[in-house]
């Protein structure tokens, strides 16, 4: 595994004197990404929230390509190469296609890569974005996230709620992400198939604890599902 690009390192936290996580850690190597799976209420989205800045540790450290970003704000984040796509498919729903990307990076050259990557929205780009389908909207939200050329692309549930031939093109998509070689992934999904064959390691939160962890690939499906077993 090449050197991480984000780690983790004994995190506990939660909200209140609720703690979600107990002493976590991550490392997400700097070419290729890592996979983040459990059942709901494992604590998936808490750990991100923790990545990117949105919650604070009770205890533990984030380290962004050897750097200590722990208390750096989200926006501090984002400038150090930090992108977030959380759940929801997030959009500005009364602005057009275009109108959202160009909200990020007004250059044409910049949109015209994106859209390489998202050709379906090409034919949809002058459609107010709170009239697209969901798996629209989602790509849309992926390449706005794209825009801001993250060094370490975070998405959450990327496939959730998603028509199923949105799902491949979405799977393709974050597929080709990973192997490009100036780019890490951290994955939260629950189709283990595709993430395991997105990326190279996977974590298995139970109850805020790594029940299990390894090399990603279709080999470790069976390991996956063991450890996510009710």
């Amino acid at each position: 595994m090449s050197e991480p690009m984000l780690e983790l390192v004994n995190v506990t936290a939660g909200y209140g004197r609720s703690m979600v996580l107990h002493d976590v850690s991550l490392s997400v190597p700097a070419s290729g990404g890592a996979a983040l799976m459990g059942h709901n209420g494992a604590g998936k989205t808490t750990l991100l929230r923790v990545a990117v800045g949105l919650l604070a540790p009770r205890s533990g450290t984030v380290l962004l390509d050897g750097e200590d970003v722990t208390k750096l704000r989200p926006n501090a984040r984002v400038r150090r190469g930090i992108g977030y796509v959380p759940q929801g498919q997030l959009c500005f729903p009364q602005m057009t296609t275009l109108e959202n990307l160009q909200l990020v990076d007004p250059g044409s050259a910049a949109i015209e890569e994106v859209l390489d990557i998202f050709p379906a929205l090409t034919s949809i780009l002058g459609r107010r974005a709170g009239l697209l389908s969901g798996g629209q909207r989602q790509q849309l939200a992926i390449a706005r996230t794209l825009l801001t050329k993250p060094r370490m692309l975070i998405l959450d549930e990327p496939t959730e709620g998603i028509q199923p031939n949105v799902v491949t093109e979405i799977e393709r998509v974050i597929t080709s992400l990973t192997q490009r070689g100036d780019l890490s992934v951290l994955l939260v999904e629950q189709h283990v198939g595709f993430a395991l064959r997105a990326t190279d390691r996977y974590y298995v939160l139970e109850s805020g604890r790594v029940a299990a962890d390894g090399d990603g690939g279709a080999g470790a499906i069976d390991a996956v599902r063991d450890a996510m077993a009710v």
